[in-house]
C-alpha cells in the first residue's frame, strides 16, 4: 500500500476539511480552541504536514459540527 500523506485521496480529504471550516466560518484559531490545542494544530493537518489520527479526526469534525461518515463515505473508492 503507498503512503497516503500526499496521495490524491489524502488531498480530497483535506480540501474537505478546509472547505467545511471555511463554510462554517470558522478560522484556523477558532477551530484550534474548540479543541483545546495551539493554531499551529489545525495549519499543520490542513498543509498536510501531520496526519490527524481517528480520534483526532473525530474531535476536529465534532469541532466543525460535520458527520465524520459523510467525510469518510465521499473518500471510498
Amino acid at each position: 500500500m503507498p503512503k497516503s500523506l500526499r496521495s490524491p485521496r489524502h488531498q480530497r480529504f483535506l480540501a474537505q476539511l478546509i472547505s467545511l471550516r471555511k463554510a462554517k466560518g470558522l478560522t484556523q484559531e477558532q477551530v484550534a480552541e474548540k479543541l483545546g490545542r495551539p493554531q499551529s494544530f489545525v495549519a499543520k493537518y490542513e498543509g498536510g504536514e501531520r496526519r490527524l489520527d481517528v480520534v483526532e479526526f473525530l474531535d476536529v469534525t465534532a469541532a466543525l459540527d460535520t458527520d465524520p461518515c459523510e467525510i469518510l463515505s465521499s473518500l471510498q473508492l
